[in-house]
Formats: C-alpha cells, structure tokens, sequence
C-alpha cells in the first residue's frame, strides 16, 4: 500500500520575516539589548523563535468509529477501580486543596473531579507525589504552581507522562512578597513591633516610643542598586517594580529569551554572571528554579558569590532555601553587616538578628491559588481533549492545528530513538491508514508524535484498535492514545511488553 502523507507546515516556514513593523524607542532599545544577549556569553546557544500554530479544539466527532472502553487486555485489577468508573468521563484525581475557581474549568459534563479511581490526570499543590500513586491510567500531571520538586519528573518521563506547571501563575503574588522583604530588609521593621509589643506590656510604650525610635533606623530604597538574579515572570516583574521605586536595577540570567526580555525595565544592566551583577548591589532578589545534581543550582549562592558582595547587601531568597550556602551567608550576616529575608525554613539563620524567616507565604493568596489551579486546569484539559502540549517541564511544546473533518487524532509517546517516527507511520501505512497531517517534536529523551488519520472507510472499531496495538507494542514506544470525542477512552500503555488499555 502506498501511504499518502499530507506534511503540515508550519507558520514559521510561511511566515514573513517577524519584525516588519516598526517600533517605539524604548522597543527597539530593547531588541538592541536582545542582540547583545544572543551575540553574549550569557547565551550559549542561538535563540530560535517558533511561530505556533494555534487554535487546538477538542476532536469531536459523532460521525466517527466507535472506540470504547471494551478494548481492554489483561484484568480489570491492574485499571484501577472498575466498580467506580464513569464511562464517557475524563476522571481528575486531586492531592491537596485545590481552589474550587481553578476545578470549575472542568465541566461536569466531560469531567469527574477528585476521584481516586482510574484516574486519567492527576492535579497537586505541595503534595509529594510517589510513584505508586500514579495509577497505569494516569495521563498526565499538573502541579499549581512552578516548582516541581514535590513531582518524580524523571521517573515520569520514563514513563511517558507529562508533568506540566503554571509559569507566573503565582508572579505577582512572589513579586509583591519580594517588594516587602525589600522594605523588612531596610528597616528593622520586625524588631520595632516587638519592641513595641514588650513596651506594651509593661504600660510604657506612650513615654519610650520617641525615645527609642533610634534603635530601629534604616535607609532608603531611592537610588539604591538591586540585582536580580533569575529573570521570569517573578524576576521581570520585581525588576520592573525596583525601577518605578527609584531603584537601579541589575540582572543576570544566562537563559534569557525574547518574550522575558520585552518584559524587563529599559534602564536595566544585564550582566554575564551572578559575580558581576551582586558586587555593587545593595539588594540582591533571588529567582532561579531549584535543580539538584551535578550542573544544579543548590547552593548556587555559595561563599564565592557571598564573599563578593558590598557591606551591609540584603539577600532576598523567596525562590528556594536550598540556593543559598547558609554558612557563608552567616558570615555576611556577622562579618559583613548583611541582611537575609526568606520564606524557607532553616536551621542555622532562623534566629540571627539580621535574619527574617517567613513562612512559605510566596504563592499564600487567594488570587494566586485562584490563578494557578486554573491554568493547571486548562493545561489539562488541552491535552486530555486536543494532544496540546504547553507548560511542561519535560515533554516538548506542542501546538496543534485543528483536526480535519472525518479523522481521528492518534497520539505516540515514545523514546527519542533513531528510527522510530519512520517505524510508526510504516504501521500506519500497513494497515491501510491515510496520514492526513503530522507533527513531531522532542525533548531529551522523549518525542511526541500526532497524527490525525483518515477515516473514511475505516468505520469499524477493529480498524483503529489494531493499529493502535500495533504501534503502541513496538519497541522504544510508551503510551499511545486515539482521541475522537469520547472523554476517558482510547489510551494504551507498553508496560514492559504487556498491552495495557
């Protein structure tokens, strides 16, 4: 058989050249600066900007075969809850208490949420997820907020589940805690209240409040520098707010893209390492994720850096406690008139008189847990209902076009192996199935494969549960999954060589 395969192209490759029009001063200033970033050492690697296809839907189609839940193998036992499973239902297990504005994107037509049973995606706060809570019919993950280290990303990835975020989500409300520490680390706010409260008590707060508001002075924010390091959503923000305070603004990130930078204050000096950006800081804001292992960021913030920076410099670490080296930043704190303000625990700075030590209060507002269950709903919901991908943390960024008229959508997760894109469309061609567009994109280790199929002539269930079988049992491929409508249906694992539907 001949397979006739419609290759999609992308905006990119229709495009005209992006910057066509032209710009404000301050817009070209910062195009100009993004010419430095790129030429710079503070990137290694070219840039490269993607068009993406929008406007993904769910594949509804009345017209196409039947593919229920009865094309299982094997026992019920290893599905999970049989006597609980709502046929014609996308099942959410939820950890944690997950804000009820953010669930009610799941309608209740299509979804069932915080059911253990057979659940197709899992959603959680801080919970630390274990690999024997996420059931074979698990989908995909989706934690609110940014951080994912409550979340075994590399065992799901072997796997073949996405595990997906909610970049700047919680931005503003990181931004606006950052901005306090800002003033605590100024004035010596904290013990003033204290004081205050133990004046109180004794009855002579009225006769000493004048008398020892000296014991508590500070400085100004106007004119001072401030070094962020870590420009995101968080990081450009807090920069933008420091400059509109009157404050020079320095930044180091080495993975700066285009979209962030546009984000970033004019007056902005990027600097091509930490070293260089907190050496003539008087405040230093902290925004870089959390990696462990070897080319990680713990203790990123060590004795090297520390050493480097002026007397009296206020760390503000609202990112991770594991960032900073808590022995060299006592010796700031002692040696060097240092300030430090955080919302981790920890175990040596806790009780210094120059330390602040929150609860983790970050992402701690209504808004912000409103904002973050939402977008972690939607991004569930794209890839249960269409195969989009956006917001993980280890599979490739996928935008999908819609899906022509009488197709199907096949979704193929599997090792990013030489080979293996040709050895899934040689199945599809076999058995007779016309590839009407395709995408393919990697990640490390893992590619994501969709392609929507024809089904004219292919009105029988056999059709595409074959094929399917077929596919998803060959060697390096993990998951596969045909959506056409039907919430819940159509998923296949490779479990070691056993089929699992």
């Amino acid at each position: 058989k001949i397979l006739n395969i419609s290759h999609h192209k992308s905006n990119l490759e229709q495009s005209q050249p992006i910057f066509t029009t032209s710009f404000s001063r301050s817009t070209n200033k910062k195009i100009k600066m993004l010419n430095r970033i790129c030429s710079s050492q503070l990137s290694k690697q070219r840039s490269v900007l993607r068009s993406t296809i929008g406007g993904s839907r769910c594949l509804s189609d009345d017209k196409g075969p039947n593919l229920d839940v009865s094309h299982y193998k094997g026992e019920w036992k290893t599905y999970g809850d049989i006597e609980h499973y709502t046929p014609g239902k996308f099942v959410i297990q939820t950890f944690n208490k997950i804000s009820q504005k953010g669930l009610k994107r799941f309608d209740e037509d299509s979804y069932e949420v915080g059911s253990a049973g057979n659940a197709h995606a899992v959603l959680l706060r801080s919970h630390k997820l274990q690999e024997d809570e996420v059931l074979h019919t698990v989908r995909a993950i989706a934690r609110c907020g940014a951080g994912t280290n409550n979340v075994p990303v590399a065992r799901m990835t072997e796997l073949g589940i996405p595990v997906f975020n909610t970049p700047g989500a919680n931005a503003n409300a990181v931004k606006e805690l950052v901005l306090c520490g800002l003033f605590m680390s100024s004035r010596r706010i904290i013990d003033g209240i204290n004081h205050m409260s133990d004046l109180g008590r004794q009855g002579i707060a009225k006769e000493r409040v004048e008398k020892d508001k000296a014991m508590f002075g500070g400085r100004e924010l106007k004119d001072k520098t401030i070094a962020i390091i870590g420009l995101g959503h968080i990081g450009s923000s807090t920069a933008r707010d420091a400059a509109a305070l009157g404050m020079k603004v320095a930044g180091y990130d080495p993975g700066l893209n285009i979209e962030a930078a546009l984000r970033l204050p004019d007056e902005i000096s990027l600097n091509d390492s930490i070293i260089a950006a907190v050496s003539n800081a008087d405040y230093v804001s902290i925004n870089i994720p959390y990696v462990k292992g070897e080319g990680g960021t713990h203790g990123i913030i060590g004795e090297d850096v520390i050493s480097n920076m002026k007397h009296g410099a206020a760390v503000l670490n609202f990112a991770r406690g594991e960032l900073v080296d808590s022995e060299a930043m006592k010796k700031h704190l002692e040696n060097n008139d240092g300030r430090y303000v955080s919302d981790f625990p920890d175990d040596l700075l806790w009780d210094h008189k120059n330390a602040v030590i929150l609860p983790h209060l970050g992402a701690s507002t209504e808004e912000a847990e409103d904002a973050a269950a939402a977008m972690a709903a939607d991004t569930i919901k794209d890839y249960l209902e269409s195969g989009t991908i956006v917001n993980s943390v280890n599979f490739p960024k996928t935008s999908l076009p819609n899906a022509p008229e009488n197709s199907v959508r096949f979704t193929v997760v599997n090792k990013n192996l030489p080979g293996m894109l040709a050895k899934i469309t040689e199945t599809v061609a076999n058995s007779n199935i016309n590839i009407v567009q395709q995408v393919n994109n990697s990640r490390g280790d893992i590619a994501y494969n969709v392609m929507d199929v024809d089904t004219t002539g292919h009105g029988e269930i056999m059709s595409f549960k074959n094929v399917q079988e077929q596919i998803t049992m060959l060697e390096g491929v993990l998951s596969s999954r045909i959506i056409y409508g039907k919430p819940g249906t159509g998923y296949a694992k490779n479990l070691q060589g056993q089929y699992f539907v």
